[in-house]
């Protein structure tokens, strides 16, 4: 028997244990109930992605409380543009204190060994050691401008805060997750790929125990896709698209209709996250499929807009509609991460019964597919195994990941004969057994409780609801907030004074090109006519940077220079079934896209947001005038009649609000005068280009590479020719080479900037890194090999600059030292920023190695402009062709021509320290400087009435 004293200690022991289980329960019920949630958001930061954090933002805190948004950067946005954008909107609702991460440089070793801050621009099995990589899933992704920029919108609407993206100072994805995790219990949200939280969970296996619930949009159980169908009444020609898939991916529903985008990202990442144990919510497609956009909802939501955060989804719900690929935006837009949102939080609300107001939720045992049967057979399409003796991550031999991987949305391997494809990469298949996962998944969404509204689905009123509650409203936009914010666009006066030659800059956007573009534009016009820009996206940067063309032009006063956009896609690698919008990166894949590569082209290392911001073209007295007639944007010249003049000036100054009776040509002169075609990317459309329909504002419309060249030879004088000058692949001149017959009639001469001749006795080696087996090829060669190949078999007279003249200007501290003077322009001040600061990441970190590289890029403009005599430079005739075979351990090798069919001109030597002289001294000039300094000069002057 037990003692007495035994029998007291046991009773404590007891209502001790009690006391403990009753603390622990109250704590875990306040984390889920009584307390605020914390939160993480982990996205790809794709326009709905954009909703449902707003959504997140506006959502009462006493309930959860965003800490931290995490960037997923191979997706649908490139890294760069996508920070910025999530900056701008924080800064807007105030929250600046919500942690950013985004990107991170480490890699995976091949033993398996996972480096710190690995970025995540790549899917985990194709992690090596750097940022640099295939495409075998993000190919599925269109090019990603219309994302970059939403639409154009973002840089109009949300104002810019002093948080930016910095080389090597900017929070990385992984760091802000173990700091945001670390601190204690957390929810997350995942809509876009896994790759971020998968390596988290891989790496940090203790602190996997603050993650109290994921929720996730992605997948498709039983979905059967609502899109591609054929109407009842469709002939026998129809042939049904997505119709039924499980999936989403209308680029790749012929390889894979099984997978939808978001977990197609990375598979294996997907895996690694439904496995870990914690709980999950899955809002797959079968729910978001029942809640489209319809127009019920989008009328309803025109007239309730009371906050800058519903203006602006609004504003971003309307250009995809007006720029749908087809006429069924109301039935193949839907909800998709704002709804996850909803459904989470309605599921932390009502934690304890279950119960959810906007989804009806099951129980479902499910996994992700991230390889294909028969699995054990070695298979060069996974890297976990292959011809390994051990397995990556020691996966199983014969399990589930051994199989075949996609490599592709065109991999052989998932196509049958004309059958549908059988690739189930990224699909969450129900299944039962070992491998499955028990998740609480969304299956549809709830009709309104009110059936008298016009919104028949609960959700949508609840999402209008809270995105204009008064309750942690958005402060202001971009225009709104300062009180003195007006437009004016700078165009130089010349007359008077005889143009020089007609010169178009040929650019990939990397930073040396803007170096060379501040210089071409201080060379005196009366040498140098810069007439146009084409830019390109098959280089150092991603295409919606040419919105810093445009600021940069701004700066200069030189609003009046068209900007053509090019192809994303080398010459061929864009997939001709599917259209241009998707393609490989065979190429492309050498440039990295975090450090020293994408990331800081798309930024200007982190300096981009320092130049003053270029008219957004919104006047509205125009806008309003555009929408009071229909204007055909075609006319001829002829000289202005005086009530012409006079039309213009009343509209110029306001004197008239009634717009309706005014000339066509009056309305183009003004889209013109204005800066409406030339100011900034839209994703604004016209029928006349072949758009499904005109958006508002057509004249808005970028132009494209190929039509702004188009425009310039019909704007030139009879005998006037045009001098070209590339500092990128030759995509866009090959282009328009293949386009126009009468191409090599109109170009005076091209300066190249590009090509490495391998000389016997020169074992000199290119610069093509990340692809080691390429030695001697040069990268704007190789990025574009079938277009360099185009031009250098045509009859233009081309100068060649090649490598090795190059590499005689990269002393980045020689041109630094010359950028010094006591009266410096804006432009050298801005120059010497940009040129210091990629000296200091030369120096500090081994992935800017290359960066002195760009200094070179000055030199095809220094060439082009500057004089012969004090340059001291000689030339010689060589008969060169490029190396095109499609083997990339050679390809875009420049090499001697045997045939000797095609002489090209080709620097040999010159004084590189006239170059730096002539370089800084014609950016220290004072004669055609910038009339507007900085960004922050703007600030200043729109908020006084004095400036």
């Amino acid at each position: 028997m037990l003692s007495g004293e035994m029998k007291g200690l046991l009773l404590w022991s007891s209502l001790l244990c009690a006391l403990i289980m009753a603390v622990g329960g109250t704590s875990s019920y306040n984390v889920h109930r009584g307390l605020s949630y914390r939160a993480i958001l982990d996205t790809d930061v794709d326009t709905d992605d954009l909703f449902a954090l707003l959504y997140l933002l506006k959502s009462n805190r006493s309930e959860f409380n965003l800490q931290a948004v995490t960037i997923n950067t191979n997706s649908w946005t490139n890294a760069g543009h996508a920070v910025n954008q999530i900056y701008d909107i924080l800064y807007m609702m105030g929250r600046d204190d919500i942690d950013v991460g985004v990107g991170g440089d480490g890699g995976i070793l091949e033993n398996g060994t996972i480096q710190p801050n690995v970025g995540g621009y790549l899917p985990i099995i194709d992690q090596g050691r750097g940022t640099a990589g295939p495409c075998r899933y993000r190919q599925a992704i269109p090019v990603r401008l219309d994302v970059d920029t939403n639409m154009g919108i973002r840089r109009s609407f949300l104002p810019q805060g002093n948080r930016r993206y910095s080389p090597l100072r900017q929070p990385t994805a992984q760091q802000v997750l173990i700091k945001t995790v670390s601190e204690g219990p957390v929810i997350v949200f995942m809509t876009g790929a896994h790759t971020n939280m998968a390596i988290f969970l891989m790496t940090n296996p203790d602190l996997k125990k603050n993650i109290n619930h994921i929720y996730i949009m992605g997948g498709g159980v039983r979905s059967k896709n609502p899109t591609g169908c054929c109407p009842k009444n469709a002939s026998s020609t129809c042939q049904p698209q997505q119709c039924g898939d499980h999936g989403n991916m209308f680029t790749a529903f012929r390889s894979n209709p099984y997978a939808e985008f978001n977990l197609f990202g990375d598979p294996f990442a997907a895996y690694q996250v439904f496995h870990s144990g914690i709980p999950i919510t899955l809002v797959p497609l079968d729910a978001t499929n029942t809640i489209p956009i319809t127009r019920e909802f989008f009328e309803a939501f025109e007239k309730n807009q009371r906050t800058y955060e519903a203006q602006y989804v609004f504003k971003s719900l309307k250009i995809d509609r007006d720029t749908w690929f087809d006429d069924q935006f109301y039935t193949s837009y839907f909800m998709w991460d704002s709804f996850m949102v909803g459904v989470a939080a309605s599921a932390m609300r009502n934690i304890r019964d279950e119960e959810n107001e906007f989804a009806e939720m099951e129980y479902m045992n499910i996994t992700v597919i991230t390889s294909n049967g028969p699995y054990g057979i070695p298979d060069s399409s996974n890297a976990f195994f292959g011809d390994r003796k051990i397995p990556k991550f020691n996966l199983k031999k014969n399990g589930v990941h051994s199989g075949h991987v996609q490599i592709g949305i065109q991999d052989p391997f998932c196509f049958r004969g004309n059958a549908t494809g059988i690739c189930k990469d990224g699909y969450t298949e129900e299944v039962t057994g070992p491998d499955s996962v028990r998740v609480r998944v969304a299956t549809r969404a709830k009709p309104n409780v009110d059936e008298s509204s016009t919104l028949d689905r609960e959700y949508y009123a609840n999402f209008l609801d809270v995105l204009n509650r008064p309750q942690y409203k958005g402060r202001f936009n971009f225009t709104t907030e300062f009180p003195y914010y007006k437009e004016v666009l700078y165009k130089p006066d010349f007359k008077g004074k005889k143009l020089g030659k007609i010169v178009v800059f040929d650019m990939d956007m990397s930073a040396g090109d803007f170096l060379a573009l501040f210089y071409l534009l201080k060379v005196p016009v009366e040498e140098l006519n810069l007439k146009a820009i084409l830019v390109t996206g098959s280089g150092w940067a991603n295409v919606a940077t040419i919105d810093v063309v445009y600021d940069l032009l701004h700066m200069m006063g030189r609003d009046d220079i068209t900007v053509g956009l090019g192809d994303s896609f080398a010459v061929n690698q864009s997939y001709s079934k599917v259209g241009p919008i998707v393609g490989d990166c065979k190429y492309s894949k050498a440039i990295p896209h975090g450090s020293g590569g994408r990331l800081d082209s798309d930024t200007l290392y982190g300096l981009a947001r320092d130049l003053p911001r270029s008219p957004r073209g919104e006047n509205k007295k125009l806008q309003k005038l555009l929408k009071s007639r229909e204007v055909s944007t075609h006319h001829k010249k002829k000289k202005k009649t005086k009530k012409k003049k006079k039309q213009i000036s009343e509209i110029l100054t306001g004197k008239t609000d009634n717009f309706g009776w005014y000339e066509g040509s009056v309305v183009i002169e003004l889209s013109s005068l204005l800066g409406l075609k030339i100011c900034r990317y839209t994703a604004q459309n016209s029928v006349k280009f072949g758009a499904p329909r005109d958006t508002d504002f057509p004249q808005l419309r970028q132009p494209l590479a190929l039509e702004v060249w188009r425009s310039l030879v019909k704007s030139i004088d009879d005998g006037s020719k045009i001098t070209i000058l590339t500092n990128g692949p030759l995509t866009n001149l090959a282009n328009i080479l293949l386009s126009e017959s009468n191409a090599s009639s109109i170009i005076q001469e091209v300066f190249i900037l590009g090509g490495h001749i391998n000389y016997k006795k020169n074992q000199e080696k290119g610069n093509v890194i990340n692809v080691p087996s390429n030695k001697y090829a040069e990268l704007n060669m190789f990025l574009d090999t079938l277009a360099a190949k185009t031009v250098f078999e045509s009859s233009l007279d081309i100068t060649l600059i090649p490598l090795h003249a190059q590499r005689k200007v990269y002393a980045l501290p020689k041109i630094i030292k010359m950028l010094q003077a006591k009266n410096m322009t804006h432009e050298a001040v801005f120059t010497r920023r940009l040129l210091t600061r990629l000296h200091h990441l030369h120096q500090r970190h081994h992935l800017y190695r290359h960066v002195d590289m760009f200094a070179g890029e000055i030199l095809g403009a220094v060439i082009l402009a500057g004089d012969q005599k004090l340059l001291n430079s000689t030339f010689e005739i060589k008969h060169l062709k490029v190396y095109t075979k499609g083997q990339l351990s050679r390809d875009g090798e420049v090499i001697f021509d045997k045939k000797k069919k095609k002489e090209f001109k080709v620097l040999q030597g010159f004084n590189h320290v006239s170059c730096y002289n002539i370089f800084s001294s014609g950016l220290l000039r004072q004669k055609q400087s910038a009339v507007i300094g900085s960004f922050g000069e703007q600030k200043r002057r729109w908020s006084s009435p004095a400036a």
